[in-house]
Formats: C-alpha cells, sequence, structure tokens
C-alpha cells in the first residue's frame, strides 16, 4: 500500500506528471474499494451482521458525531465559521475502510473483537457520508433549509438495503445453483462480477455508496456454499484494482504544497492521529472494552479516510473551506493514510507498553502455560478444547500419551482445570505461546475447532518456527481442505464427511448388510480420502498382529548437512527398509505418492511410513548416511 502511494506521489500531476489526474481514474480506482468491501462482505454473513448492528450504530455514531463536536469547537475557538468546522470534522472523522479492512484481513484478525468493531464503526462512518453530503450545501448558503430531502434520503436508502438484505437473499442461492449447474468457470465469474456490480449501482442510485453495495453483494453470497470458489475468483480484481486506488490517493498530494506548510502539516498529524485514538478509546472504555481491546480499535481508526476526500472535496467545491486549507488538510489525512499500516502493524506492542492490565495478563497466562510445558518432552498440543478437543485428550490419556491443551474460554478452562486436566488459558495463534506450550519438543499438533482463519493463522507459525512438526486441522466439511494443506497441514478431517460415514453404516447395518462389508466399505472410502491412512485400516475378520509389526507415521525435516540433502528419493534405498516415503512438503505445497526421481532439497519434510525399527534405520540413513 505505502509502495502504491508513493507511485502516485511521484508520477501524479504535481510531480512528474506522468498519470492525468482525472475523473476517468479516479472512477476506475474505485472499483478497487468496491471488490475490497465485496471480500470484506463474504467474511460476514447476515447472522455476523445482525452481531455487530448494535456496535455499529453505538459506537459509530458516538465516534463520528463526538470527532465533529470536537472539530466544531475548535474552530469556534479559533474564530472559524462553525459550517467549516463541521465539513472538516466529517471529513476527518472517517477512517480509510480499504487501508484497515485489508490489513485486518491480512493479519487474520477480522474475527477477533477490535476487528469487529474496526468493521462495525468503518461500515457506519460510510452510511454517515450521505447525510454529511446533504447538509454541506445547506451549510454553503448559510442556512439550514428544510429536513425534507434528508430524511427522503434515509427512506430511500433504508428501503433499498431492505430489499437487497431480504429479496436478495432468496434469489441468492438458487441463482447461483443455477449458474455453477453449467459448470462453466466463465459464466460463474460473469456472474459474480454481475452481482457485485448490479448491487453497487443499485446503493449508488438509493444516494449510498458503491462500496456498500459491493459489501452486502458479499455478505449475500456468503450465505450460499460458493463462497470460498468466489473469493478465490475475485482476488485479482481486487488486488490489482486497489492498488490503483490508492495509485490516485497519492496523486491528490501536491509536494509544493506540503514543503510550504511543512512544519504545519506535522503538527497537524499527530494532532488528528493522537485526537482520534484517544476518543475512539475512551468510547471503548465506556462501552465496556477492556483496555487493550478499546486501544487496539483506536489505533487502528487513527488514520483519516478515502470517504473524507469525498467531503473535503465538496466542501472546497462549496466554499465552505479556502484552497491552502485544503491542500493542508489533505496532505495531513495522506500522511495519515501513510502512517496506518505501522500503527497496525505495531498495535500489539503499543498495548502492552501502555495497557499494564494488558501485560501482566499475558504474563501471567506465559507462566501458565510454560509451567504445564517446561517438563513435558514428545507431547501433543491441543488448540482448542471445546467437545472435539475433550474427547481426544480422553482417548490420549488412556494410552497415556502426554498432552498440553490451549483455549481461549477463561470459563471452560477454569472448570477444566479444577477437573484436573492439563488445560491452560491461551490463545495459540500467538508466536509466544506455542513457544511457552513446548512447541520445539512437541510430537504433533492437533486444531480441534473449526475456525479457518484461526487454524491458517497457527500453521503459518508452525510452519515459521517448526516445519517438522505434524498438524492435523478438523474443518467443517471441505471447503477448505485445499488451502489448510497447502499451508502445512499434514491431515486434515472434514467433520461432515466423518459424520456422513458414521450415518452410513448405522444404515447399512440396519438394512442387514454385514458388519464385515460395512467396515471393509468404510476403510475404501476413508483410504480414498486420507492419504495419511493408506494401509492403517484392518477389517474385523483380518487377523491381529504385533504391536511392533504395526505401521507408524514419522516427520523428518531434511537440513542442509543431512546425507539425503541434494539426492533423489530412488537413492536413499529407503525400499530397502520397507520405508515408504508417503509425502513431500515442500514450501508448504505438500505433495502425496512421490516419484522416487525426485530430488531431496535442505527444508523438504518427508513423512515417512513403516514398522518403528524400520522408521529408526531410515532417519539414520536419511541424516547421517
Amino acid at each position: 500500500m505505502l509502495g502504491y502511494l508513493l507511485v502516485g506521489i511521484l508520477l501524479g500531476p504535481y510531480s512528474i506528471d506522468w498519470l492525468p489526474n482525472t475523473p476517468n481514474t479516479a472512477n476506475l480506482a474505485e472499483f478497487g474499494v468496491v471488490f475490497l468491501m465485496f471480500s470484506i462482505g463474504l467474511e460476514f454473513n447476515l447472522s455476523k451482521l445482525r452481531a455487530i448492528r448494535r456496535t455499529a450504530f453505538r459506537f459509530g455514531a458516538a465516534q463520528v458525531l463526538s470527532f465533529i463536536t470536537l472539530t466544531v469547537m475548535i474552530a469556534k475557538s479559533a474564530g472559524l465559521p462553525w459550517a467549516a468546522g463541521l465539513a472538516v470534522g466529517g471529513a476527518l472523522a472517517m477512517s480509510s475502510t480499504a487501508i484497515v479492512s485489508k490489513l485486518l484481513s491480512e493479519k487474520l484478525a477480522l474475527q477477533s473483537e477490535h476487528g469487529k468493531q474496526m468493521i462495525a464503526v468503518l461500515l457506519f462512518q460510510d452510511l454517515a457520508v450521505i447525510p454529511l453530503l446533504i447538509l454541506m450545501p445547506s451549510l454553503a448558503h448559510g442556512e439550514m433549509h428544510s429536513l425534507l430531502p434528508l430524511l427522503l434520503a434515509i427512506g430511500k436508502a433504508a428501503l433499498a438495503l431492505s430489499l437487497l438484505l431480504f429479496v436478495g437473499k432468496q434469489l441468492m442461492h438458487p441463482w447461483f445453483h443455477w449458474v455453477a449447474s453449467h459448470k462453466s468457470s466463465e459464466l460463474f465469474m460473469l456472474n459474480v462480477l454481475l452481482i457485485t456490480l448490479s448491487l453497487s449501482w443499485m446503493t449508488w442510485r438509493a444516494g449510498l455508496s458503491l462500496a456498500l453495495g459491493a459489501f452486502l453483494a458479499g455478505m449475500l453470497i456468503s450465505e450460499t456454499e460458493y463462497r470460498y470458489q468466489v473469493a478465490d475468483d475475485i482476488k485479482p480484481f481486487r488486488d490489482v484494482l486497489l492498488g490503483l486506488f490508492f495509485v490516485t490517493i497519492g496523486m491528490q498530494l501536491n509536494l509544493h504544497m506540503v514543503w510550504q506548510h511543512f512544519l504545519l502539516i506535522i503538527l497537524m498529524l499527530p494532532a488528528l492521529i493522537v485526537s482520534k485514538t484517544l476518543l475512539v478509546f475512551a468510547i471503548g472504555r465506556g462501552m465496556g472494552n477492556t483496555a487493550a481491546t478499546a486501544l487496539r480499535t483506536a489505533l487502528g481508526l487513527a488514520q483519516a479516510g478515502e470517504f473524507g476526500f469525498v467531503l473535503l472535496s465538496q466542501a472546497s467545491a462549496l466554499h465552505l473551506i479556502a484552497d491552502n486549507p485544503v491542500q493542508i488538510i489533505l496532505a495531513t489525512m495522506i500522511v495519515s493514510m501513510m502512517s496506518a499500516p505501522f500503527l497496525i502493524q505495531h498495535s500489539e506492542r503499543i498495548v502492552r507498553r501502555f495497557c499494564r492490565n494488558e501485560w501482566n495478563d499475558r504474563a501471567r497466562e506465559l507462566h501458565d502455560i510454560a509451567r504445564h510445558g517446561i517438563n513435558a518432552n514428545g507431547h501433543l498440543i491441543i488448540c482448542g478444547y471445546g467437545r472435539s478437543g475433550q474427547n481426544l485428550a480422553r482417548l490420549l490419556e488412556s494410552e497415556q500419551v502426554s498432552y498440553i491443551a490451549l483455549d481461549a474460554d477463561p470459563a471452560r478452562v477454569r472448570d477444566a482445570s479444577a477437573a484436573g486436566e492439563t488445560v491452560v488459558f491461551g490463545d495459540a495463534s500467538r508466536r509466544e505461546v506455542l513457544h511457552a506450550a513446548g512447541l520445539t519438543r512437541a510430537r504433533g499438533m492437533v486444531i480441534s475447532f473449526a475456525d479457518h482463519a484461526a487454524s491458517m493463522q497457527i500453521l503459518r507459525l508452525v510452519q515459521e518456527l517448526r516445519p517438522d512438526l505434524p498438524v492435523i486441522v478438523r474443518t467443517l466439511d471441505e471447503t477448505d481442505l485445499d488451502s489448510l494443506k497447502q499451508a502445512g497441514a499434514m491431515a486434515v478431517v472434514p467433520e461432515v464427511l466423518e459424520g456422513s460415514l458414521m450415518l452410513a453404516s448405522h444404515a447399512l447395518l440396519l438394512l442387514g448388510v454385514p458388519l464385515s462389508r460395512v467396515l471393509k466399505k468404510l476403510r475404501t472410502v476413508r483410504e480414498q480420502r486420507y492419504g495419511l491412512l493408506r494401509g492403517f485400516f484392518r477389517g474385523a475378520s483380518d487377523t491381529d498382529i504385533s504391536e511392533s509389526a504395526q505401521l507408524r507415521l514419522l516427520p523428518i525435516l531434511i537440513t542442509d548437512e543431512a546425507a539425503a540433502a541434494h539426492h533423489s528419493i530412488e537413492h536413499t534405498k529407503l525400499d530397502e527398509l520397507d520405508v515408504e516415503v508417503l509425502v513431500v512438503r515442500r514450501h508448504n505445497i505438500r505433495g502425496l505418492d512421490p516419484q522416487p526421481h525426485m530430488q531431496i532439497l535442505p527444508g523438504d519434510v518427508l513423512v515417512l511410513r513403516g514398522t518403528a525399527e524400520h522408521l529408526t534405520n531410515a532417519e539414520a540413513r536419511l541424516l547421517r548416511g
């Protein structure tokens, strides 16, 4: 984002002048925000929107109105017209939907408490732009005209939103089902674009923003089973056009004006960021948020926003603000947007610095985890201690396998700990928590909750800290299977598939199918679905074999010093040891059934299958020759 902004500044009309600042360029760039908001809408279905609506109207209204009031008071004390203060306050009260949404998405924080509050406030700000744009002409005439245009605009907007939400929900699923039935990727992509741009146009015609319509389109599609396919298809459009949007923002900065008023801009920039941060922090605390959550939300909303440029442009056209102040305010807004990635990126460090309770809570949390994990060796880390995690823990205990369970629900942890179970409070998506849980000494990890974003964050950290650690991930269905495997999951267990297999087995037994045939059918389906389990399932009629002869799995990280590095799989002659190379994972790319001529590179993780004795010999051959 910073790169795009700098390109716009350097190549724009106020510098080299290679890029013309024309309305057509700005209109094209606005589609970047449209597709970004569409992607954000895919993360928020209707139930999630209902959950944040109160936050949007309470928190959002308090933030916008209080900042406008503050700006009007400052303008009056400086002897400026209150109308100018209201126009400037409205422009500066906005935060960047494009920047904040993209950064939250990249940090996998959209579903966090502070992430949901930021999105709620940003949605309200998008709605608040409309009445502010309607009020400005009245302010320019020096008197408030009838409120009828404002009430009509609000009524029209409410009617449009209601129709889109309730009628669109009924039509979206059958429409996409019909489109998908034609099995044409081009037709599917064209319909995604049609839905996105059509709803954006409808909200624009209703007096709302294009971005709001795109958000609603994404939210309606998120109610269907095609949301992940749509998210993948729309990503190239979003990224390219969003880049153009940031270029056009940079093009508006007049470097000559910035140089002339450099000291004033340097003073205004911290004043804007600090005042918005303190104001949002105070509102967050007043709404009952913890100091840490309130500060994270405040830092994320401290910058100016793209809709502020729209308000500032209209205020300038109506002569509510003179040209020189407009350029100074514009420069301050753009520089504040450039500072946003740094503020959000380092928000955790700032929170720990200023929120003593957060520091104490984190220190106490890590101490509790480390106390359980300091003596653990060769254990399993269970991420999530819900029903699946608890059932897994009981099975591990019956086999006398040591484990450490991490859960972010304090009530559940308190009750389970009181019952003597090995569970501690901790967020498994944080680096220091995994370290404290003994990640470097663990034999494996299971992510027992079906949260795709959190699972992806945990897998990213594991790949960075312990790429050889086998990780098993639970998911609701097979929708996220490919992305989880690419992120480094050794195996993905879809809940829906296992549930359907159990239903099928009971139904077949009820219909009189022999048990041996049912078990054989289940074994066949699982072998086809789970590559790691091929050869592991035995039928009820199979003869029993000793434990020492049972096949096992062993992941091995190939280092630079390993004897097998830069040699082919065939060269290692593991087949002589009755050991099979089942999987090779390289740069988060997982390949089943690797070919004998495939070269082994440093950093590869080889998953071997064989008996315990044979695996020991194979490990020695791969690493020491």
